[in-house]
């Protein structure tokens, strides 16, 4: 890896920070809130906010998985941190969605309380979704910072370049 990547390495490795950011922030803060906020008469497209998370998810997958690390390990390494971080999210996701599924199922077909499964979904679905959310803001916007400045965080120079730097470093 070169010791100062240019800047048009900097920039191609801010790419996939931006995108997760993006999911995260304006999808599931800004969105969410836009929709909790106009009451029942738009919950309904709650629905669309795990679909554009999958796509970013999704783009994010398919993208790290081709580009090349001949080309420019600085960049394919950025790719590779957010295609971890995406793993994990998309695992809460899943969760999320898993957990929306069984309360719908509980509601229609158990005849579990409409508040009953609000509970339900929002304490073991929303509440993971929240949490991480904020995490792994904090989490991808040092990353953000590590591709603005050209250097990489130490644990994916430990995975991906096989340095023996010390954790404590």
């Amino acid at each position: 890896m070169t010791l100062a990547p240019n800047e048009a390495e900097r920039s191609a490795a801010r790419t996939p920070h931006d995108i997760f950011l993006t999911n995260l922030i304006a999808n599931h803060i800004l969105l969410f809130t836009a929709i909790a906020a106009t009451g029942g008469s738009f919950f309904g497209f709650i629905v669309l906010i795990p679909i554009f998370s999958f796509c970013f998810l999704g783009y994010t997958f398919w993208r790290a998985s081709s580009v090349k690390r001949e080309d420019s390990e600085f960049i394919y390494i950025h790719w590779q941190i957010a295609k971890r971080w995406s793993k994990l999210f998309s695992g809460v996701l899943l969760l999320v969605v898993t957990v929306a599924l069984l309360g719908w199922a509980g509601y229609t077909y158990l005849g579990m309380m409409k508040e009953a499964v609000f509970a339900f979904i929002g304490g073991l679905g929303f509440l993971p979704i929240l949490m991480s959310t904020l995490v792994l803001i904090v989490i991808e916007s040092d990353s953000l910072h590590h591709a603005r400045v050209g250097t990489l965080p130490n644990w994916a120079r430990r995975q991906f370049l096989g340095e023996d730097i010390p954790p404590s470093e």
